[in-house]
């Protein structure tokens, strides 16, 4: 598939994380890579061991145990982190429920 802009994949990568539950492991792998990353930063390097760790293993978790579809991540590395990163801001600032309706999907109720 050839994607012409952002938005496109983010159509593409939101019909990969129709489940509430995958985005729910994504938005903790997330949080958890930031925070290993920061933890990098200001104690040791060792840290950034895990920022890979969580983030992919929450996210790959889901994908084939909960959404059960392969990640979007493997086949588009770059348009997937920055999705992923997107999604994690709609989901801090809850604005997740108003974005799956503007796609046209059903919204859920959000825990984060």
């Amino acid at each position: 598939m050839n994607f012409r802009s952002s938005e496109d994949f983010w159509v593409y990568y939101m019909n990969h994380h129709s489940k509430p539950s995958t985005r729910r492991w994504h938005f903790v792998g997330t949080l958890f890579s930031i925070l290993f990353l920061l933890c990098s930063v200001f104690f040791s390097w060792w840290f950034l061991f895990f920022v890979p760790f969580f983030g992919y293993g929450c996210a790959v978790y889901s994908h084939l145990f909960v959404e059960r579809n392969f990640p979007a991540t493997f086949g588009y590395p770059f348009w997937s982190v920055l999705c992923d990163l997107k999604m994690f801001g709609f989901m801090l600032t809850g604005k997740m429920d108003r974005e799956i309706k503007r796609l046209g999907k059903r919204p859920v109720l959000q825990v984060f």
